[in-house]
């Protein structure tokens, strides 16, 4: 979908909710859905429709995690930070991951193929360490098995 076609699939979100009170998230939702992320542009196009201010719309976009300001890649890798793992080296996935990217934590690599986060738990525990791709789990990870797995995608 090109610019166009996105500020055109974003009025008909605005339209739809126009007469609906209290209906920014929904809206934002359906704006990262058709953007892939909340552009600021988009947020101030909401802000502006909505009558409210532009500080209300970021506010609301920055404090839920569902939300993202920047442009996230095609295979979204989730490294559990909890206790189960962390205990049984999930900082250790996370630094192999990073090292075989070249990239952080919540950054996106250049190619736009993977963005790295971490998570405080997905409810795993039992397979600690445990990380996602996309919908996919992988668990008892060692960071030798990183590689590996990354060229799958």
């Amino acid at each position: 979908m090109d610019g166009s076609a996105k500020a055109g699939a974003l009025e008909k979100v605005l339209a739809r909710y126009a007469a609906t009170e209290g209906a920014l998230i929904p809206i934002l939702q359906e704006t990262q859905e058709i953007y892939g992320y909340l552009p600021e542009e988009a947020m101030r196009v909401i802000a502006r429709r909505l009558k409210i201010p532009f500080s209300r719309v970021y506010g609301v976009a920055t404090f839920y995690t569902q939300f993202h300001l920047k442009p996230r890649g095609r295979n979204i890798i989730r490294v559990c930070q909890g206790t189960a793992c962390h205990v049984r080296g999930g900082a250790k996935l996370l630094e192999a991951i990073s090292k075989t990217l070249g990239i952080g934590k919540n950054e996106t690599t250049a190619d736009g193929r993977f963005t790295l986060e971490t998570v405080a738990c997905l409810g795993s525990c039992g397979l600690a360490p445990v990380m996602m791709i996309n919908e996919e789990t992988y668990g008892r990870l060692t960071p030798e098995q990183i590689p590996a797995i990354l060229e799958r995608y």
